[in-house]
């Protein structure tokens, strides 16, 4: 008998597309996305990876899976509640209603009472100066970064910004403060020193070639000990007796004081104290989406919403709409996160312990996202084998604990209630699975 080449019996390609699950998976996806998944599986096929009579079973499973979109959701199970890595702040409902409404034609920049264009955004400027009286107009843009850039491009390019050398932090990812602002084409004018910093020492900087002077609020990070700076209600009255913009970089975009975090700094103070301009992010502790805000006083607003960067770093409609949705709904989940019911979270975390038959611990939440750094939030976790944490993240749904000291905890202060009985499943299934591997349920 002659030798049929096992190749031969690979399955053609119009016969793999032609399979009821591969043709509703057409309603989900474009025709290219399954026509590489075809052409994967055959060639696994072809060189010997996968036996010919298994290709379209393979196809099955991954077009059943395959989404639009490679992102998946995550129950953030660490305790710390803006997580960079998980996309910061969760939406609230309101804000996910309206970045549903936004996604198709809106009127983010038409007055539809005569026709005409009106002024971008104008919903979320009024939400933010309605949360932030002390703000005479506000400009948003797309992310806190593009605040700062925006602010010392109108201000000071070509010029100095004058700013403490103490606060020329580095922010996510390995990008530092100076080579953000002297991208813009200003020139940093350090004055004081690393832990130290003086009024003298901004007197003696500020001249002709002062475009602003800076203030910045350090992230992730605290200076104890022998330490100095001067705060925005000082450095206010000598920027105006100069008649240079004061900028109060804030980071976490707290609009208002917020009793749980009384050392982090707030729009409103910020600029009751003297700033001129306020810069902050969306997506921190106001509970939004990724966006820049900037609020201050109306002349200046105006002059960084006329500049032609302004443009290149706009908000879409999207982040708009959230962004609106926010402050005018419903409190936010890193609102919520924040100011949770110690005794509850422990309620919950018992019953799920008692569930799974894993000890209860003591575990402090964080802020996260640079903001409140040093903050411990009192909550609980589960206390689970560290080898729980690999299969948490790869199940469905997928979690992220926090591994620590050995063991794999998770934290319920940022997992919505409703979804616990998502998340004892989710538990109960790697715990069944290591059991399986033989690495036991000791925690």
């Amino acid at each position: 008998m002659d030798h049929v080449d096992p190749r031969r019996l690979i399955p053609r390609t119009n016969e793999l597309l032609e399979l009821p699950g591969v043709r509703e998976a057409g309603t989900r996806l474009n025709g290219r996305v399954i026509r590489d998944l075809v052409q994967h599986f055959q060639e696994q096929s072809r060189r010997g990876e996968l036996a010919p009579g298994q290709v379209a079973s393979a196809l099955l499973a991954a077009v059943a899976a395959r989404r639009a979109t490679t992102l998946r959701p995550v129950l953030n199970a660490t305790g710390v509640i803006v997580h960079t890595n998980l996309g910061r702040a969760p939406l609230s409902a309101a804000a996910i209603e309206a970045v549903v409404a936004a996604s198709g034609y809106v009127d983010v920049e038409l007055d539809l009472g005569d026709g005409s264009r009106s002024s971008r955004g104008a919903g979320a400027r009024a939400a933010l100066l309605a949360a932030c009286p002390a703000a005479e107009d506000a400009l948003v843009v797309n992310n806190g970064a593009a605040a700062l850039v925006l602010a010392t491009t109108a201000l000071a390019a070509g010029r100095e910004v004058v700013v403490s050398r103490g606060e020329l932090v580095e922010i996510g990812a390995g990008f530092r403060l100076p080579d953000l602002i002297t991208s813009t084409g200003a020139r940093l004018h350090e004055v004081g020193t690393t832990n130290r910093t003086h009024l003298r020492d901004y007197a003696a900087a500020v001249g002709p070639d002062t475009g602003c002077v800076l203030k910045v609020h350090p992230s992730n990070f605290r200076v104890d000990g022998f330490t100095s700076a001067v705060p925005l209600d000082e450095l206010g009255p000598l920027a105006k007796a100069n008649g240079i913009p004061l900028v109060a970089d804030l980071g976490s975009g707290l609009l208002a004081p917020d009793p749980h975090l009384p050392h982090e700094p707030d729009a409103a103070t910020a600029l009751a104290d003297g700033a001129d301009v306020v810069t902050a992010s969306g997506d921190k502790l106001l509970g939004g989406p990724q966006a820049g805000l900037l609020l201050g006083r109306k002349e200046i607003i105006t002059q960084l919403a006329r500049h032609p960067l302004a443009r290149a770093v706009r908000a879409d409609k999207l982040a708009l709409a959230a962004l609106e949705a926010t402050i005018a709904g419903e409190p936010p989940p890193v609102v919520e996160a924040l100011h949770a019911d110690v005794g509850q979270l422990r309620r919950r975390t018992d019953t799920l312990a008692q569930a799974l038959g894993v000890p209860v611990v003591a575990h402090e939440g964080r802020v996260g996202g640079g903001g409140a750094p040093g903050v411990a939030l009192p909550g609980w976790a589960l206390r689970l084998p560290e080898g729980v944490a690999r299969l948490l993240r790869a199940g469905d749904p997928a979690v992220l604990p926090r591994v620590h000291d050995g063991s794999c905890l998770v934290d319920l202060r940022c997992v919505p209630e409703g979804d616990d009985e998502r998340l004892l499943y989710a538990v109960r299934q790697a715990l069944a699975d290591l059991e399986v591997a033989g690495e036991g349920r000791a925690g």
